[in-house]
C-alpha cells in the first residue's frame, strides 16, 4: 500500500487547480520546485562541514557543493552527486536535506554538481558537464578529500542517468576507475513502454505527462547521440563498477531501474537492488513529507560506505 503521508501529499496536490504543465515555462516550474523544498524542513544534520565550491564543466565553470562528516579523516571515500529533475529543474538546495543525511550516515565525503538545464543547455549539456565535473573529482581528489582508489557516482531520477551513463563513459578511463554507481530510482532510456510506465501514469508524483516535459525540454530523444543517454541500450554492460539501484513502488520508472540492476548483473557486474514498495519518486528528497524516508536513506548511506569499502 501507498505510504499514509504520500497519500495525503498527493490528495492535497490533486486538489489544487494547476494549468496544463506544457503551458508552464521552465523558469516558473524551477521556482515552484525550489520553494517546495524551502518549505521541507525535515531538519538535517547541521554538524557537517559543508562548502560551495567550483568545478570544471564542459563549458566552463560549474556551481558545486562538498560535504564532509565533522572531523572527518583527511581523505574518505567520495560520492560525485547529480540531482534528479528531468534535466530541467532542480539544483544544489533542493537536494541538500537528503544529501546531509547521506553524508552523515555513511561517512563519506559527497560533492554535489550543479549541472546545466535545459531548455537553455540541451542534450547533451548535462551528461558533457557529468563527465567533466567528475574527470575534475578525480584530478583534485586531494583538494577535496576524496580517496581516488573509493569514487563513486550516484544520482536520483536524471541524476541516476547521469551516474548510469558515466559508468560506462569512464570504463576504459585508466587513470579514473569509477569504485561504485548509486543509482536511485534511474532513468535508463527518454522513452520506454514498460508496464510500470503504463500503470502508474498518472497520480504519483512523476507523470507521463511531467516525462514528456522534461523530455521534450532536454532534446536528448530527437538527437542523433541519443543512445548515449540510454544505458539500457547499451551492447555491452560488462567491466562497470558495482552498482545499486533504488526503486519505489508507485513510481513509473521502477521496472526499468529493477530490469538494469538485472541486465548489470547478467553482465558480470555485482548490482544490488532494493525496492521500497509504498513510496513514490523522489521520495529521497521528501522525508520531511514521510518519517519513513529517514531509515531508507539510511539504509541506502549503509550500502554506499559497504560499497567503497
Amino acid at each position: 500500500m501507498l505510504d499514509k503521508a504520500f497519500r495525503a501529499m498527493l490528495d492535497a496536490a490533486a486538489a489544487i487547480e494547476m494549468p496544463p504543465l506544457a503551458q508552464l515555462p521552465a523558469e516558473m516550474v524551477r521556482a515552484g520546485y525550489v520553494a517546495q523544498r524551502a518549505g521541507h524542513d525535515a531538519g538535517a544534520p547541521k554538524d557537517l562541514d559543508v562548502r560551495d565550491i567550483e568545478v570544471a564543466g564542459a563549458a566552463g565553470p560549474l556551481k558545486a557543493r562538498l560535504y564532509a562528516p565533522r572531523r572527518a579523516p583527511a581523505t574518505t571515500p567520495g560520492l560525485v552527486y547529480f540531482h534528479g529533475g528531468g534535466f530541467v529543474i532542480g539544483n544544489l538546495d533542493t537536494h541538500d536535506d537528503f544529501l546531509r543525511r547521506l553524508c552523515k550516515a555513511s561517512g563519506v565525503r559527497v560533492l554535489s554538481i550543479d549541472y546545466r538545464l535545459a531548455p537553455e543547455h540541451p542534450f547533451p549539456a548535462a551528461h558533457d558537464d557529468a563527465l567533466a565535473a567528475t574527470r575534475w573529482a578525480f584530478d583534485h581528489a586531494a583538494e577535496i578529500g576524496f580517496d581516488p582508489a573509493r569514487i563513486a557516482v550516484g544520482g536520483d531520477s536524471a541524476g541516476g542517468n547521469l551516474s548510469a551513463c558515466l559508468g560506462l563513459e569512464m570504463r576504459d578511463d585508466p587513470a579514473r576507475k569509477l569504485a561504485f554507481q548509486l543509482l536511485l530510482y534511474p532513468a535508463t532510456a527518454m522513452i520506454q513502454d514498460t508496464p510500470s510506465r503504463r500503470a502508474l501514469a498518472t497520480g504519483y508524483v512523476l507523470t507521463a505527462e511531467v516525462m514528456e516535459w522534461f523530455g521534450a525540454h532536454y532534446g536528448a530523444g530527437a538527437h542523433p547521440q541519443a543512445k548515449r543517454a540510454e544505458p539500457v541500450h547499451a551492447a555491452d554492460l560488462s567491466g562497470l563498477p558495482p552498482a545499486l539501484v533504488v526503486t519505489a513502488g508507485f513510481d513509473p520508472l521502477k521496472d526499468e531501474g529493477a530490469a538494469y540492476a538485472a541486465a548489470l548483473n547478467k553482465a558480470g557486474v555485482k548490482a544490488g537492488h532494493v525496492e521500497y514498495p509504498s513510496f513514490v519518486h523522489d521520495f529521497f528528497t521528501l522525508s520531511a513529507i514521510s518519517p519513513a524516508v529517514i531509515p531508507a536513506i539510511e539504509e541506502t548511506a549503509a550500502a554506499l560506505k559497504a560499497g567503497l569499502g
